[in-house]
């Protein structure tokens, strides 16, 4: 079924949850019927978001799910497959259960994604209370950190760097090009209906070309540090990282533990962001080349997550977020890559199209940062485009039509957590 727009917010509300019951498994909620039969890592966490203030038993239910894959390295998988549906790359490719690392019963990727899960998890305590949820995951939060601190930390700098770009949430982002354009050209024949529509020059083979190799060397850190020919510090993954540490310190006073640590974790990413990242703005940097890479997307401004960003470096994104280079020429918030790059499409997942999880991203940067206008223009814009859309992939931050799936369970799950804080507001 596909989501009608709705008039009131009552009544979007009630389509949110419809797509979100409609998406659950009785094991954890796929982001789209068909296409996404399985439990993405960041969408969960988002998905948790969604329900904290509706069904915090589900909210719980999601993370949970998802936390049955991690490895013994605390490596929270991208992927993890609770059901037989048929999916590329499946089980087949990632081989997780011939890894002792990997959990026993439960089939993944050997990839990771952003860790925003202690922010939804002290997002679902902050809003329920609920101590004895929040001592149940810290110690599995502590250990995705240590990991991302130890195993990914390729640069020695305190960034963690992704090894592939779907580690990053944002596949198709222009800040990977560069990288990538270094590796060998690769063509394994595979297509895919679905991914020709939406990827029209897709990277999609040299993906699997990455994956494989990580595969091959056994997941093993070593062979990431010395050997792997993608790695990247993204300021979005590492600004994610650096908000769920501030979470996790608050979880760890609930779980009787030293918040201390997290705080020091945060302050080394925050130094390492601005040392290593910013040049008047944020741009990811690779590892193999130590170069920025000098375009600007939406992951530019995952390091507003911090509070304790100097006064000016918010100042100078905010002023880039708002001008004509991102929100001040589009409809719609917010365009995944600056309007006026050559690599700007706005017909191209991350190359252009507006997305309700960054979106709400941002919109919880500016509440860190007492940014009231922005947020109230990011709530008012997002909720314009549930609304004349339904709940799709994306938009296009021009016209605000849908693009991608429908009844996508991010952006079912953040409009119900847009509509809560309106009314509160």
């Amino acid at each position: 079924m596909e989501a009608r727009p709705a008039v009131d917010d009552a009544a979007l509300g009630r389509e949110a949850m419809s797509v979100l019951e409609a998406n659950w498994t009785g094991t954890a909620t796929v982001p789209a019927p068909g296409l996404y039969p399985h439990q993405w890592s960041w969408d969960s966490a988002f998905v948790a978001i969604g329900l904290a203030r509706h069904r915090p038993q589900r909210a719980h239910a999601e993370l949970a799910g998802l936390l049955a894959g991690q490895w013994s390295t605390g490596m929270v998988p991208h992927i993890v497959f609770h059901t037989p549906e048929a999916y590329f790359p499946g089980p087949s490719v990632w081989r997780s259960q011939d890894h002792a690392a990997a959990p026993g019963g439960v089939l993944t990727s050997g990839l990771t994604a952003p860790p925003l899960h202690a922010l939804a998890t002290w997002w679902i305590w902050r809003h329920g209370g609920d101590a004895a949820f929040a001592r149940h995951l810290y110690p599995k939060l502590a250990a995705q950190h240590a990991y991302l601190a130890s195993a990914r930390d390729l640069g020695g700098s305190g960034l963690a760097a992704i090894i592939h770009p779907w580690e990053s949430g944002m596949d198709d982002s222009p800040s990977w090009d560069e990288p990538l354009a270094a590796l060998p050209e690769i063509r394994y024949g595979y297509r895919n209906v679905e991914l020709d529509e939406r990827h029209p020059d897709s990277d999609h083979d040299r993906y699997v070309w990455l994956a494989l190799r990580y595969r091959n060397a056994g997941y093993r850190p070593e062979y990431l540090r010395d050997e792997h020919p993608f790695a990247v510090e993204d300021p979005f993954f590492n600004g994610i990282w650096l908000a769920s540490c501030h979470a996790l310190a608050e979880l760890a006073r609930v779980a009787g533990a030293d918040p201390a640590p997290h705080r020091e974790q945060a302050e080394r990413i925050r130094q390492a962001l601005l040392d290593r990242l910013w040049d008047g703005c944020f741009y990811a940097r690779d590892l193999r080349t130590d170069r920025l890479i000098r375009v600007s997307t939406i992951g530019a401004f995952g390091p507003l997550l911090d509070p304790g960003l100097p006064d000016g470096h918010v100042r100078a994104l905010i002023d880039v977020l708002e001008s004509a280079r991102f929100m001040g020429a589009t409809g719609y918030p917010v365009p995944s890559c600056e309007i006026r790059a050559a690599q700007f499409d706005r017909t191209r997942y991350w190359r252009g199209p507006s997305w309700v999880n960054t979106n709400w991203l941002l919109r919880r940067a500016a509440a860190v940062h007492s940014l009231g206008q922005l947020s109230r223009q990011l709530t008012t814009g997002t909720l314009r485009l549930v609304r004349q859309a339904g709940f799709r992939e994306c938009f296009d931050p021009f016209d605000g039509s849908g693009r991608g799936c429908r009844d996508f369970s991010w952006s079912a799950a953040l409009t119900l957590d847009l509509l809560a804080d309106s009314v509160e507001e």
